[in-house]
């Protein structure tokens, strides 16, 4: 019984922290920390079967001069992708360049540091790995009309395009790719401003220039989020099933031995409340302490499996994900093995307050 109300808590404790850690990954993945978003135009397809018709491309200086005159703006910073190629690698990469401060928008760093001027550049894990390179060394980005030479200064975690990309600012590709103008813009709202509101108002200046702002931010598109949530919770509601019917099976046998002298107590004057309050308490003691011992197992476990989850698919983890137990957590998952061994002993607990008396004086 100890063991079963053992292991269901370390599979909830563990299971709790892999849907957190998730979580994060997939944060992190988003990196879209922005309040409002300004996402850069579509072409204009037509009517069906028309070829698609490039609309004209909205000035990014003319759209970053609307939103910094923009009543309600905190901070913000632009972004574009362009393609290009990296020696030793097959195919083409995407190099997402930044104009102005992007280090809030959501980006997770893994070790090293964001990037703070020109020539400089912040890769995924991946990438590293892939070139033989690591921070501190300088990759040519080739593809473009000129080849661009870049430091690795840190590294992010960023899943997309299998980690093949390069972070850097929009500057460094000035001379190489000075038209990005197919570029999105990331806000951050002052505090206590209406995003609602701040969205209508901005979108009235820039109408003329051919987009649309939005409101954005992590929650944004999170059915991801909200999946792997649901899934954990089944899954943990499953494990507890499981540890649960454990101590079912271990609480009937020891009921069953003792129905003899269930049924002395009751000769004695025990109440049905009673009986159920004697089989739960029989369990109270043991559900405490493997609650107490599964908890940091559980966290134990997490802090092995999940980082190495992460290596099998070339992603080293940063701390922020593998630390995602709050002291504020850990009671609770403590109180689970007194919950696992509780809902384990119910039934036993019914049989035993409505065992009649004469019957169980008969049974040896």
């Amino acid at each position: 019984m100890g063991t079963a109300i053992l292991f269901g808590t370390i599979a909830v404790t563990f299971t709790v922290g892999m849907g957190a850690s998730l979580g994060q990954v997939m944060k992190a993945r988003a990196h879209d920390a922005a309040d409002v978003v300004v996402p850069a135009p579509l072409p204009d397809f037509g009517p069906q079967g028309a070829g698609p018709e490039k609309q004209p491309e909205a000035d990014p200086a003319a759209v970053a001069a609307a939103i910094e005159a923009a009543a309600g703006t905190g901070k913000y910073y632009s972004a574009a992708t362009v393609r290009a190629t990296v020696s030793g690698l097959t195919g083409t990469i995407d190099v997402n360049a930044f104009t102005g401060d992007a280090s809030w928008g959501g980006y997770t760093m893994v070790s090293g540091r964001w990037i703070d001027k020109p020539g400089e550049a912040v890769v995924p894990t991946p990438f590293l790995a892939a070139t033989g390179t690591r921070i501190g060394d300088t990759v040519t980005l080739n593809g473009l009309a000129e080849p661009v030479m870049v430091r690795i200064v840190g590294e992010v975690l960023d899943p997309r395009n299998d980690g093949m990309q390069v972070f850097t600012d929009a500057s460094t590709l000035t001379a190489a790719h000075p038209d990005l103008t197919e570029t999105s813009h990331h806000i951050a709202v002052t505090s206590g401003t209406d995003v609602s509101a701040y969205v209508d108002t901005l979108n009235k200046d820039l109408a003329p220039l051919g987009v649309t702002a939005r409101a954005g931010g992590l929650d944004a598109g999170s059915d991801m989020v909200v999946t792997l949530n649901a899934l954990s919770a089944i899954l943990t509601l499953m494990l507890v099933a499981v540890a649960a019917l454990g101590v079912l099976n271990g609480v009937l046998l020891d009921t069953r031995e003792r129905v003899r002298e269930i049924g002395v107590h009751k000769a004695l004057g025990m109440t049905p409340r009673q009986a159920i309050v004697m089989v739960l308490t029989s369990v109270v003691v043991t559900g405490l302490v493997a609650g107490t011992l599964g908890v940091p197992l559980g966290v134990a476990v997490h802090g092995w499996v999940i980082p190495a989850m992460g290596d099998s698919v070339g992603i080293r983890l940063p701390g922020s994900v593998i630390a995602v137990y709050h002291g504020t957590e850990l009671f609770p998952l403590a109180l689970g093995g007194l919950l696992i061994a509780t809902l384990g002993a119910l039934l036993p607990a019914g049989w035993a307050a409505r065992a009649r008396t004469a019957t169980a004086l008969r049974t040896e």
